[in-house]
Order: structure tokens, then C-alpha cells, then sequence
């Protein structure tokens, strides 16, 4: 059944260079770079603060900013994440890098920290922003460009126009609304699977120590015994900035038949938010019963939504595969590097592929293309993807979904937006020498001294 809903004029909140829908990593770094190279910027956002995954899933933790290279774990993201990073640090919110499974850092961080310094950043570029903005759809000229963006907000909808969109919501909401062609998990549709993060606090540090080692074994002998089930193997429990206040990365969320929670079905996610929680209550139970230094721990936050890995992913004129990311692959378009293994999060586990340590160089290249939705008939030139929802495959996307990656393409996305806006020609001609010679001023590695 459906209803009709009446036509009605829509007010225009403004007109832009260039739109950023989505404040995430890939969002915030586009805005910046657009305005800071003399695009007029607005930034979009559904929250009432900036970080995506990163803050309002409870992410706390970024990863991908580092490779093992030949044996040896350094930073190969730079550029403007520099700046956020040392915001960041100024505000006594980043922590120093951590090991992964011996092979690899992410870096934990403060959430407020990140939100702060991501609010300081864009606002000193120029940029604006726009929170409270959910995105409802888009107008096309008959060209087939983007011409506007609509949005549904507490005063009402409205819509804003913009020369260039830069899709960095995600989900690729943009780009299917505007007729560009996309793919959604594997083969066989499945995705990989999301996660409810959570925080608990009243640790006792000194006898809680390195206990992310010993919880899989702890949880192995549970499960063994009997007293407790658990959704997931590869539980990942870590201290925050102080150590009586730990993150949880534990939960996993699916359908009642099985597959992963879908990030674009609000039915979906309220199914997963309501069974994420109810993970969460069973997993303290554990950590109080079974984990030393967390007998008198308790729930300090559950993140405000589901943190969503994978949905819709645009199919662009080139497309990032596991083969890429295993072999280290370089190139001609390179905008930036990833560092970030395989991720995958599959049913009850998560498995883990790695290029070659240490006999490689442990990243890849991220090409310009695979933000460049694959032009034909009808197909809007104006549009270009960054983040998790770029042009990769179900495997590509569960390494270069992380936030190194996404940061790298948004730098390179508003980068290109403002400089095709000032040349007068669509942002997939950029001339490729002039862009990569505009990110390096800018600081970024484009993983070419290897």
C-alpha cells in the first residue's frame, strides 16, 4: 500500500560550490580541503556532531593510518589527518598507537576529542555545516547531473544546491538516488556483519593488565563449559586513555535468517540496536564473572547506533579488490595509501588476510578512479563517492573501509571538486599530475618512495 503525497514547493537553504554529504572521516576532510582550496562548502550531517563510525558508532579507535612496512609499523596516512591528529593531541584526546595481533597500530582516541577538533577544523576552513539534516533524495537536471540535494531538518525540508556532490554518507545514498550504478556484499548479497560498540568503566587497571590477550581464551572456556554463548569469536577489548574505562568490540548483529544487519533498512537496525543491547547486558555478565580487573565493572556508554561496516558501494571506473590490497598494488591515479589488512567480519568470526610480513611493503595505493562513479549514458558527472561506499569489492571494501582510508579519499575528493570547479571541467578530469602535485603540498603520502 502507499500513499500520495501531495506536491509542495521546497524552500532552498542555500547554494554551494561543492555539498559533502556525511561528516564521517572521508566528510569531514572534504569539506576542509574544498574550502581551504576556494570552494564555498557545505557540509551535511544527520547528528549533531562530526565523526561518523567514529563517534557515533563508538568506533574510538582509528585504524589504517598505519602500515608494516618490511617489518617495521610506521604512519602512512598524513597530509590534513595530520592537523586533525595533532587537534586531536592538543586537546589531550589521542592516545599513542597500540599494537594489533602483533602486526599492526590503530590509536585510540577520546570520542569528544574527536568531535571537537573535527568542529575546529572545518569551521576554520571555511566550510559550513549543517547538523539535524537527514537527506531524503535528489533532483537531477536533464543531463542527469545532481542539481540539488533534499533534506528533511527541524524546520522543515529543504533543499540545497551545489555544483559538485561529494557523496561520503556511507551508504552511497547520493549516488542511488541519483541513478549511479552500485553493488550491495558479495556475490550472494551477504555483507559484512555490524557491531554495537560499548564502553565499560570502574576497571581495575593493575589487575586487568594486558587482559585483551587472555579474554578469546577466557571466552573459549566459556563457551566450552557451557555458562555463556557469545555472537562472535574475535572479541576486541582494549583501555581507553585511562585504564579503568575499556572499549568492547564484541557484539555482532543479524536478521532472523541469518545475514548481516542491512545499514539501509530501518527495520534492520531497530531489530539490531534492540538485540545489540541485549548482547551487551549477557557480555558484562562475562567480564564481571570470568575476567580479572572487571568484577565491579560496569555499562559507561553504548554507542548511539549500530557501527555499520559495509552497505551499497558504487561501482566506479576502477575498483579496489582483495587482490589489490594482498599484493601491494600501485597506481598511475595514486591519491594516498592503505594500510589496513583484510577485515572480514563473517558469521560468528572474524577473519583476518594480510599482504606478505615482513617481505612487503604492507599497503596498497588508492586510486582516484575509485571515487569516479563509471560514466555512461544519462550518468551524472558531478558526483564523486569517498569512504567506505567507493567503488571496491566486498573483500577490497573490508580493508579500505577503515578510517586511514576514508581520510586519504576525502582530502582527495574535495581536493579535486575545488580545483575542477576552478579549471571548469567535472571533477573525473582533474588533470591527475596537477592533483597529485596539490596533495603533496598539502602533506599527503601518495606511497610512491617505497
Amino acid at each position: 500500500m502507499t500513499l500520495t503525497e501531495p506536491a509542495r514547493q521546497v524552500p532552498l537553504y542555500g547554494d554551494y560550490d561543492v555539498v559533502v554529504l556525511g561528516g564521517g572521516p572521508a566528510g569531514i576532510l572534504a569539506a576542509a580541503s574544498a574550502a581551504r582550496n576556494g570552494a564555498s562548502v557545505l557540509l551535511v550531517e544527520r547528528y549533531g556532531f562530526l565523526g561518523g563510525m567514529g563517534t557515533a558508532a563508538g568506533v574510538s579507535n582509528f585504524c589504517g593510518l598505519h602500515a608494516n612496512v618490511r617489518g617495521a609499523i610506521r604512519q602512512v596516512v598524513h597530509g590534513m589527518t595530520d592537523e586533525l591528529l595533532d587537534r586531536m593531541r592538543a586537546l589531550d584526546g589521542l592516545n599513542d598507537p597500540h599494537l594489533i595481533l602483533g602486526k599492526i597500530h590503530a590509536q585510540a582516541y577520546d570520542i569528544s576529542a574527536f568531535k571537537c577538533a573535527a568542529d575546529g577544523m572545518v569551521q576554520d576552513s571555511g566550510a559550513h555545516i549543517l547538523f539535524h539534516a537527514l537527506a531524503t533524495g535528489v533532483a537531477r537536471d536533464a543531463a542527469g547531473n545532481v542539481d540539488a540535494l533534499f533534506l528533511e531538518t527541524k524546520s522543515g525540508r529543504c533543499a540545497v544546491r551545489g555544483k559538485v556532490f561529494i557523496d561520503c554518507s556511507g551508504d552511497a545514498d547520493i549516488a542511488q538516488w541519483g541513478g549511479l550504478p552500485f553493488e550491495k556484499g558479495d556475490a550472494h548479497g551477504h555483507m559484512l556483519y555490524p557491531t554495537l560498540m560499548f564502553k565499560v568503566g570502574n576497571v581495575d587497571g593493575a589487575r586487568a593488565q594486558e587482559a585483551w590477550k587472555t579474554i578469546p581464551q577466557l571466552m573459549d572456556q566459556a563457551a566450552a563449559s557451557g555458562e555463556f554463548t557469545f555472537p562472535r569469536r574475535g572479541a576486541i577489548v582494549r583501555p581507553q586513555k585511562h585504564d579503568y574505562e575499556w572499549r568492547v568490540n564484541v557484539t555482532q548483529l543479524a536478521n532472523t535468517d541469518g545475514s548481516a544487519a542491512d545499514g539501509t533498512d530501518a527495520a534492520s537496525l531497530s531489530a539490531g540496536e534492540l538485540e545489540g543491547r541485549r548482547q551487551i547486558t549477557e557480555y558484562l555478565k562475562f567480564l564481571r564473572a570470568k575476567v580479572p580487573g572487571f568484577e565491579n565493572a560496569y555499562v559507561l556508554d553504548i554507542a548511539p547506533q549500530l557501527g555499520i561496516r559495509e552497505t551499497r558501494r558504487i561501482v566506479g571506473e576502477a575498483m579496489l579488490t582483495k587482490e589489490d590490497v594482498l599484493g601491494c598494488a600501485d597506481f598511475e591515479d595514486s591519491i594516498g595509501v592503505n594500510g589496513w589488512p583484510l577485515e572480514m567480519h563473517t558469521a560468528g568470526d572474524v577473519q583476518w588476510l594480510w599482504p606478505p610480513i615482513p617481505e612487503s611493503r604492507g599497503y596498497n595505493q588508492l586510486p582516484f578512479r575509485m571515487m569516479v562513479p563509471r560514466r555512461g549514458p544519462g550518468i551524472a558527472t558531478n558526483v564523486l563517492v569517498a569512504g567506505r561506499c567507493a567503488s571496491m569489492t566486498h573483500e577490497g571494501q573490508s580493508a579500505a573501509r577503515v578510517s586511514g582510508s576514508c581520510f586519504v579519499m576525502g582530502e582527495a575528493a574535495g581536493t579535486a571538486a575545488a580545483m575542477a570547479l576552478r579549471d571548469g571541467h567535472a571533477p573525473a578530469d582533474v588533470p591527475m599530475a596537477a592533483l597529485q602535485a596539490q596533495l603533496q603540498r598539502q602533506g599527503a603520502f601518495l606511497g610512491r618512495q617505497e
